[in-house]
């Protein structure tokens, strides 16, 4: 398994039972393919850099985890399905 870090940007428009949804299957999909969740953080709130389809802020959530390789393909494209996501980025961190 590698060590992975996720970063959502979620519509500011997600109440937190919204955010607290997508952290739920961002961390069932990861125990489902056999993964080890690490540790979640909600950074809250902040403007975004540039905007985003006429937003200007976002929900900003961090997720570390550790899983195979070949299982992270299907958890972006759940990501990329999902209309309250506006941007993610799915890294590889060092071991």
């Amino acid at each position: 398994m590698r060590p992975y870090e996720l970063m959502v940007v979620l519509n500011a428009g997600v109440d937190e039972t919204g955010v607290q949804d997508l952290a739920g299957r961002v961390t069932k999909y990861v125990s489902d393919h056999g993964g080890q969740l690490e540790g979640q953080d909600l950074l809250g709130k902040r403007r975004l850099a540039y905007p985003i389809g006429n937003r200007f802020e976002g929900t900003y959530f961090l997720t570390t985890f550790q899983i195979d390789p070949p299982e992270t393909p299907e958890l972006e494209s759940q990501l990329r399905l999902n209309e309250d996501v506006l941007r993610f980025l799915l890294i590889r961190r060092d071991e």
